[in-house]
């Protein structure tokens, strides 16, 4: 695969999606780049902004399979990663998998479990594998987890801990959409459903070359220190009581990386940077008791360390 090709089957799966998500081409084209950048998608907002939608719509549009996992106080963690059970049939124990066994895992209202089901959620996310009763079973591959969550609601839900907040790649808001893409959103869903209609347009095989091909994109020695001279700003920074984890940084670059093989180049810049460092690392910081009182946002604090950074050059 080259970059062109890259570029090509990133468009598909854009434009697939968009006959399902009207107005939202930036959230859309982030949830792609997670893929190919082989992390896990934190999509956040309010209800009916088309969160649920576009995961299945991302889902759908991957050939290979894909599970929904609908989070609730009463789930269990064996409905998650599977469980052992005795097969009179054969005389033996058998594992049966559980939702977390597909390509593209959808977990919908993830904060709605219970920490100990959030928790088993965590070796699948960062080893892609599934140990029961000491056995380890691995995941499919390509591997990716789409979560969503109400930040509105707080009853009946569990606040998602910084160890498996820092599990996902990315994380998105949805926002409202422009009047505009709210009309062609009432004609397009005003009938039928558009997601049933929605077919693959890539395969397993397909992703699988992209994600290799993202991984050979260039990031040079100036764009590396810009990296680290970032985090050294947010740890030191008087608003935050936790900045960005050596996998933060290593989640910023394959993010860039992925970015750069989407716009069709073979090496990142700056620009790749910026443009997604809020959705990389805002979920991933911790704000002091002072400064969340005082109303400052993770967000806030990105911008801060963006402008405070010198943005390495040519020369440089």
């Amino acid at each position: 695969m080259d970059a062109a090709l890259f570029a090509e089957s990133f468009g598909r799966i854009v434009d697939n999606v968009e006959q399902i998500i009207q107005g939202k081409a930036e959230a859309i084209r982030l949830g792609i780049i997670c893929l190919v950048a082989e992390g896990h998608l934190l999509i956040e907002d309010v209800p009916g902004v088309g969160k649920t939608s576009l995961a299945k719509a991302l889902a759908a549009s991957l050939g290979g399979k894909w599970n929904r996992i609908q989070f609730t106080p009463d789930l269990l963690p064996s409905d998650v990663t599977g469980v052992t059970v005795f097969s009179r049939a054969t005389n033996t124990f058998e594992f049966r998998p559980g939702g977390i066994f597909a390509n593209i895992v959808l977990g919908d209202e993830i904060n709605r479990a219970s920490p100990k089901t959030q928790a088993a959620m965590l070796e699948a996310m960062e080893e892609r594998q599934v140990t029961a009763d000491a056995t380890t079973y691995v995941l499919p591959s390509p591997f990716m987890v789409i979560a969503t969550q109400n930040p509105i609601e707080h009853e009946g839900t569990y606040p998602l801990p910084e160890a498996q907040l820092d599990r996902f790649l990315m994380k998105v808001a949805m926002g409202y959409p422009v009047r505009a893409a709210e009309i062609e959103m009432l004609d397009t869903h005003g009938g039928a459903d558009p997601l049933a209609s929605v077919e693959p347009v890539v395969s397993t095989a397909d992703v699988e070359a992209m994600i290799a091909f993202a991984r050979t994109i260039h990031v040079a020695s100036s764009l590396k220190g810009y990296i680290i001279d970032l985090a050294t700003a947010s740890r030191r920074h008087p608003a935050l009581a936790l900045g960005m984890s050596p996998r933060a940084c290593l989640s910023l670059q394959r993010v860039t990386r992925a970015r750069a093989a989407a716009i069709g180049r073979e090496y990142v810049v700056p620009d790749d940077i910026k443009a997604v460092a809020r959705n990389v690392l805002g979920h991933r910081l911790v704000l002091t008791p002072e400064a969340a009182l005082a109303g400052n946002s993770a967000e806030a604090v990105i911008e801060q360390c963006l402008d405070s950074v010198p943005v390495p050059t040519t020369r440089g």
